[in-house]
């Protein structure tokens, strides 16, 4: 029966798994199947460039599949394809913002593994030296570059041109949101920093004023 049908949904090579192609197509259910029955126990499905299930889900924007992925196997979060690329770069390249979101709240803490945490993986860059940041900017996905400046990217990084993910702007419009975003941030990291110094200093000098409501209170 499946010699009648000769249409190729894949490029000839890519030995693509089972979970590869219904990742990338978001079925649902056939990927909850196949995960029941260990299609991962023997460690994540890599295809010929190196891609897996979640960055192919990732780049397709399933959010229901990126989201089980990520649940059975965080594991799978930092993989990297024979780019460089991860799931990450992959949801920002596309404009998947709430995939990318699921992907930072899944991606290991810096306790369990300092290298894999969300802010060690905003700094993961491909082949050609550009980041996450940079695949949102080039290609205008406003809502990607708010969160992945908002979970800690890099702004001022460059690839291997020199050119920073603001360079790459895909119109006038985004490059103004985009610096708009940078000074924001940069805004609230420089409050954050006052306040913490203030609280030390009110903490570590004898006599000192007290702050009400800074969290030191006795009581």
């Amino acid at each position: 029966m499946l010699a009648r049908y000769s249409t190729t949904i894949e490029p000839p090579g890519l030995s693509n798994t089972s979970l590869h192609l219904a990742s990338k197509l978001g079925h649902l259910p056939i990927v909850e199947v196949l995960l029941s029955l260990g299609h991962e126990s023997g460690g994540i499905s890599l295809n010929e460039d190196h891609q897996t299930p979640l960055m192919l889900a990732s780049a397709a924007g399933h959010t229901d599949v990126v989201h089980l992925l990520c649940t059975a196997n965080p594991e799978s979060i930092p993989k990297r394809d024979s780019r460089g690329r991860d799931a990450m770069m992959e949801a920002s390249r596309c404009g998947h913002d709430t995939c990318l979101q699921i992907l930072l709240t899944f991606a290991p803490s810096s306790s369990s593994a300092p290298s894999f945490d969300p802010a060690s993986l905003l700094k993961n860059a491909d082949v050609d030296g550009n980041t996450a940041l940079h695949f949102a900017s080039s290609n205008g996905h406003l809502l990607v570059l708010r969160t992945l400046l908002a979970a800690g990217a890099d702004s001022e990084r460059r690839n291997v041109w020199s050119w920073t993910p603001v360079a790459y702007s895909a119109t006038v419009q985004a490059e103004v949101y985009f610096k708009g975003l940078v000074a924001e941030v940069e805004r609230r990291k420089t409050i954050r920093r006052e306040a913490a110094q203030d609280r030390a200093s009110a903490v570590g000098t004898p006599g000192g004023v007290r702050l009400v409501g800074d969290g030191h209170e006795d009581p």
